[in-house]
């Protein structure tokens, strides 16, 4: 297994996320997660862990899973427990976990209903699913964000294509990270179904 992220982990963890743990996105784990039992607990797509670490000292069993060695690389040096895992495919029994968590995956997935559907298997019943992730109406290859506005610009005829972008609006001009790696892009309905159609509940 390739990954797109294999030789860019030291980046990814210095320059785009450099403190994992004072980030919004912490808080909204924490606050999902909140009043939980403490279990088992997967992260899909750990990158180089720092979700994973942080959750271990809140009292999980943490068993994070990526394809990219690079990033689990990261993830090991912060103590993780993480494997090297195609999540379309997770390498674990049916119902082995008391709860997920994945954080920003769907627009570096392929087929992102695959891997909700693993979440789902390896799950067990009435446990949380906490996804993290951007918009996808506003936040994609289909559109560029404007700072000093502070809004979206979105590109006539790209919100309607689906899968898997190297050249895109949103790719070529607003992010580092995707210009590196490409993105994957599901309109808003599409995206919301995924969780339906694997038998989640959205909340």
């Amino acid at each position: 297994m390739e990954s797109r992220y294999d030789g860019i982990a030291d980046w990814y963890d210095t320059e785009f996320q450099p403190l994992p743990l004072q980030s919004e996105t912490w808080h909204v784990l924490l606050r999902l997660l909140d009043g939980e039992p403490i279990g088992a607990l997967i992260d899909v797509g750990c990158g180089t862990g720092g979700h994973a670490a942080g959750l271990v000292a809140r009292g999980w069993e943490v068993t994070g899973t990526d394809v990219s060695e690079d990033m689990l690389r990261r993830a090991h040096a912060k103590g993780a427990h993480a494997l090297r895992a195609d999540a379309a495919s997770l390498p674990f029994a049916d119902a082995s976990f008391d709860g997920a968590i994945s954080v920003f995956t769907h627009t570096d997935l392929d087929n992102f209903r695959a891997v909700v559907g693993e979440v789902a298997r390896v799950l067990r019943p009435a446990t949380p699913f906490v996804y993290v992730g951007a918009h996808p109406c506003f936040v994609g290859p289909h559109s560029t964000y404007d700072v000093e506005l502070g809004l979206p610009e979105l590109h006539a005829g790209w919100y309607r294509r689906t899968g898997r972008y190297t050249e895109a609006p949103g790719i070529s001009r607003s992010s580092v990270l995707r210009m590196r790696v490409g993105a994957s892009h599901l309109p808003l309905a599409a995206f919301l179904q995924t969780f339906l159609d694997v038998g989640f509940q959205l909340e």
